[in-house]
């Protein structure tokens, strides 16, 4: 082992090369940063560590899904297609309408049971039946495994929502997570709590309608944006829905008036047309969430899928209004439920602090090592300057999240990366007490130091593996500094030492070991 081939020399040299060179961009200002970043090619050196929310500042916002509103629009959705089906199959009844969960129907005839049953089954597998004594009041709920695979689909949906709308903001790095049953915590480093607050709260539950010309329960009414007092009374079922929007994107109209473009897939495209067609002349209104941003009249059919949202935008709301729809709307309201805003200064303070200690923390661990081993611990020393470098070169290209555990994963780094030297040297020493020769020892110490070195890193990596999995935030930090680590060291403490070690004995040819 004492051997070491020659492409192995020139691959520890290229990968510490390399480790400096990725990790020092690092080390520059702001400016010079985003200098660097214009000025060389994307696959030079020029990525930077992300600073996580409590080193670099931004909000922290926890938000309450309104899961309620969802099984509401739930309920009214089976009321619509029960009372469709009832009067296709002709079954009389005198009273419809929703419960929690569920819906109610009266039926005017004890012989029309069996077919009313029918029909409620047929709104869903998940539904449970009950009645009253005499058969006549007919309900149907959503079952238990209904309701959670509802409930679950809403918050994964939302969360999904979230971070689009965070994303289309610009900006890197935001922690998304569920927390208990119906809630979200979001935390975006170097974002505005207000302008969060305004992107990601907005349901954007875009629909389009037409004007209902009747009376009765087929329409309700809703308030005009642009008329304060003012409303109309739209049709209930929409004619176009959000989903059938592909894009949209701010831009002005002939009047120089900010609009919101859009562009409907080929399904929205081709029911705009019918409907369009079929409609010349009649108004129809454009809602967002629950209220009527728009009410232009149809005056020739629209078939090449493309239009435009007037409402007396300004340049940020259009722009606003596209970013909500491209991302999509949530498919329930989000309450907040706690607001947290950490300073720049804050995270100023908490960078300086995980500098000091991880200062410390080296200097301590190279002094020791020189002062219990002499000149191989001044090459273990080496090898814990190059982990570091690999570190914060491994960070830099995968552009991770740096947080405050995450320094305290680096700083116990620092002490694992020279725990695999410190098993070696004591083996050389225990060899070259025993009376081996130096060249004998150095080979004997590092290979029968692997097994516990592997055994050692291993274990420490399966744990850290386990808190990335079920932890979040700043345990995945540390997690991930701790992992990187942990392969950075085993590289550090086997290769670069030993080529440190066996260049030295080349060089020297020395008969003992100053150790």
């Amino acid at each position: 082992m004492i051997q070491i081939p020659r492409w192995k020399f020139i691959m520890v040299i290229i990968i510490t090369v390399m480790a400096f060179a990725y990790s020092m961009p690092n080390m520059l200002s702001a400016d010079a940063q985003n200098t660097l970043r214009g000025a060389v090619p994307s696959w030079m050196p020029n990525k930077t560590i992300n600073l996580g929310l409590d080193l670099r500042g931004g909000a922290h916002l926890l938000y309450e899904v309104d899961i309620d509103v969802v099984f509401k629009e739930r309920s009214d959705l089976m009321v619509q297609d029960a009372r469709s089906s009832l009067r296709e199959d002709r079954i009389g009844y005198s009273r419809i309408g929703t419960l929690d969960k569920g819906m109610r129907v009266v039926l005017r005839d004890k012989t029309d049971i069996d077919a009313a049953r029918k029909v409620l089954r047929s709104l869903g597998q998940n539904i449970q039946l009950s009645a009253s004594n005499d058969g006549l009041t007919q309900e149907a709920r959503l079952s238990e495994a209904e309701i959670k695979t509802i409930t679950d689909q809403t918050i994964q949906q939302s969360i999904e929502i979230v971070r689009r709308r965070v994303d289309e903001l610009g900006t890197t790095e935001p922690s998304i997570a569920r927390q208990g049953d119906d809630r979200i915590l979001l935390q975006v480093p170097g974002a505005n709590a207000e302008d969060l607050k305004r992107i990601v709260g907005t349901t954007a539950k875009l629909t389009f309608h037409l004007l209902y010309e009747g009376t009765g329960i087929g329409g309700k009414r809703l308030p005009l944006v642009d008329e304060p007092g003012q409303d109309l009374s739209i049709e209930r079922r929409a004619m176009i829905t959000g989903e059938m929007l592909e894009t949209a994107a701010p831009s002005f109209d002939q009047n120089g008036q900010a609009v919101v473009s859009f562009r409907l897939n080929g399904q929205g495209a081709k029911r705009f047309c019918k409907v369009s067609t079929d409609n010349v002349g009649k108004r129809f209104a454009i809602v967002l969430d629950e209220e009527i941003i728009s009410a232009p009249v149809l005056r020739e059919p629209i078939c090449g899928g493309n239009g435009q949202i007037s409402g007396g935008f300004d340049v940020q709301s259009a722009n606003d209004l596209a970013l909500l729809l491209r991302a999509g709307a949530l498919p329930a309201p989000l309450t907040v439920m706690e607001e947290r805003t950490v300073g720049p200064s804050l995270g100023a303070d908490s960078i300086a602090a995980g500098q000091t200690a991880s200062m410390i923390a080296m200097v301590l661990v190279l002094v020791f090592m020189g002062l219990a081993y002499g000149l191989f611990g001044l090459m273990a020393n080496v090898a814990l300057i190059v982990n570091v470098a690999l570190i914060f070169s491994v960070l830099s290209v995968l552009q991770a999240t740096l947080t405050l555990p995450g320094i305290a994963g680096i700083v116990l780094t620092m002490g694992m990366a020279v725990d695999a030297n410190v098993l070696i040297f004591e083996r050389i020493r225990e060899e070259l007490a025993a009376g081996r020769t130096p060249i004998s020892a150095i080979d004997s110490g590092y290979r029968q130091a692997m097994a516990t070195i592997i055994d050692s890193n291993l274990t420490t990596l399966i744990a850290a593996i386990i808190l990335f999995s079920f932890g979040t935030g700043p345990i995945k930090g540390f997690a991930v500094t701790l992992g990187v680590g942990i392969m950075t060291s085993f590289f550090s403490a086997i290769m670069v030492t030993r080529v440190l070690v066996v260049s030295w004995l080349r060089k020297t040819k020395r008969t003992s070991v100053p150790i």
